[in-house]
């Protein structure tokens, strides 16, 4: 009984290493962000493809309502996986953090500083009495000098650069297609067709253009898309 209320301790105490050097409350921010459902990202030569599953609950819900890809800055796009709030919290601190950089250096925000940035708030929260950690993972994708950039941010305040990548739900059985199909010179394209394929991969019923998000970031223009049904329709007609 008193080992149980040991372990409780450290349960519940954000700020504090149970004796193996763990911290639960981090761990369970990553439960939250595999319960989410899937984002996939894929660096290739011609950009950065960022695809996310908008599954609703409902017939009756507005697909549109669903966020989870969401444009930073020009050059700058971002997927998420776990709580949507949690998400929008840190959306609009990297929209920030980059207007601040163009008012500041009148030049866009370079995409692995975004990133340090964010992961540095991120990591706040997981040393912070009276706070819990950010139950979501970021994909953050953009051009940087021409060259495109993709990383991943963890609940920890951790940050990875990828070509391809999975978060969210069935990332295991996602990030072994990637691995299996990823070359390293796949047009912009070819990135969208195999990250719809790596998608359906974690599905029982096929893709629907309503239920899935796609957005492109060209490495030639520099310009975050986001693209319609209708053209994710015609993808995964071509996958077809």
């Amino acid at each position: 009984m008193q080992g149980q209320n040991q372990q409780q301790a450290y349960d519940r105490g954000i700020t504090i290493f149970s004796p193996d050097g763990r911290l639960y409350q981090v761990e369970y921010a990553r439960e939250a962000v595999k319960r989410g459902t899937a984002s996939i990202g894929v660096r290739t030569e011609g950009g950065v493809v960022l695809v996310v599953d908008k599954q609703t609950r409902s017939p009756l819900l507005e697909g549109s309502s669903v966020e989870k890809l969401h444009k930073v800055d020009n050059h700058v796009g971002v997927a998420s996986a776990g709580h949507v709030a949690d998400a929008r919290q840190l959306i609009d601190f990297a929209r920030q953090q980059a207007q601040v950089n163009r008012v500041r250096y009148d030049e866009p925000i370079g995409v692995r500083t975004l990133t340090k940035e964010v992961t540095d708030h991120i990591q706040q929260y997981t040393q912070v009495g009276g706070a819990r950690p950010f139950g979501v993972a970021l994909l953050i994708g953009g051009v940087e000098d021409g060259e495109p950039r993709l990383f991943e941010t963890d609940p920890s305040g951790t940050s990875n650069e990828w070509k391809a990548v999975a978060i969210g739900a069935d990332r295991a059985d996602i990030q072994d297609h990637l691995e299996e199909q990823y070359e390293e010179s796949l047009s912009l394209d070819e990135g969208v067709e195999l990250a719809l394929r790596a998608l359906g991969k974690g599905r029982d019923d096929p893709l629907e253009a309503e239920a899935v998000g796609v957005a492109t970031v060209d490495a030639e223009t520099g310009v975050y898309r986001n693209l319609t049904a209708d053209d994710v329709q015609a993808y995964l007609d071509e996958l077809e």
